[in-house]
């Protein structure tokens, strides 16, 4: 008995024309094109659709895509696993103390919103250029300390 889902079904299709817009460009209009004199039917393939798998995702089969993994997957062992979570623990760490410290910069110079004047910023619109840049440069900074503390709270001690 054959399985009305498992073989690919023609789409309905209807006539495609192209037609001549008012500004020259070029319309595509299903079924009648109505009045347009400067219309023209496309000859086009039928649509072939496919349906997908089933609502569950798992494959026909059965079983759990996930389950297991090959046999021929590589392994580690448990000593080169925590010397990797170590150096990576110690990477984060030095990443947090530098981004804190560039924090800590950009705050200082950006003075509550009121940063000393540089000798270059003669223009107003420069030094209020500056300052939107210093409290951009401080957001993206404290979004950074936020993700490398968040990243460090996942890791296994």
């Amino acid at each position: 008995m054959a399985l009305p889902w498992a073989r690919p079904a023609a789409a309905q299709s209807s006539d495609v024309y192209m037609c001549k817009g008012a500004d020259g460009v070029p319309e595509y209009r299903n079924g009648n094109p109505g009045n347009s004199k400067d219309c023209k039917r496309l000859n086009l393939p039928d649509v072939v659709t496919v349906p997908g798998s089933r609502a569950g995702g798992a494959p026909s089969g059965g079983k759990s895509a996930a389950a297991t993994s090959p046999t021929s997957f590589p392994r580690v062992d448990s000593a080169t696993q925590k010397s990797r979570d170590s150096e990576r623990r110690t990477v984060l760490e030095t990443e947090l103390q530098t981004e804190e410290a560039r924090l800590a910069g950009l705050r200082a110079e950006y003075n509550n919103g009121e940063p000393e004047r540089q000798g270059g910023e003669r223009n107003y619109q420069k030094y209020l250029d500056r300052v939107a840049r210093l409290r951009d440069d401080i957001t993206r900074s404290e979004a950074n300390v936020a993700s490398l503390r968040r990243e460090l709270s996942g890791l296994k001690d």
